[in-house]
């Protein structure tokens, strides 16, 4: 048995609370002191200025209604 089978079949057997924890520390193993960093930084120190509110809420509009570019797409127009 591999040690992904063998972690598959105790992640399984985790509650709910113990399986949020370990993939806390799973994560927190993963970034490294970067990654720390960059967690404790906020999200934006700046306002945004209603120009750029219209713009994300626009985005946001494009994507709902299916309007996106998939990563072959943009890969095959860059090639």
């Amino acid at each position: 048995m591999t040690a992904k089978e063998k972690l598959r079949i105790v992640v399984e057997q985790l509650s709910e609370s113990e399986a949020e924890s370990a993939l806390g520390y799973i994560a927190s193993r993963r970034h490294g002191e970067l990654g720390d960093l960059l967690d404790g930084a906020p999200v934006d120190d700046e306002p945004s200025t209603p120009e750029e509110e219209a713009a994300v809420q626009a985005a946001r509009e494009e994507l709902a209604r299916g309007e996106t570019v998939s990563l072959d797409e943009i890969r095959a127009e860059f090639a």
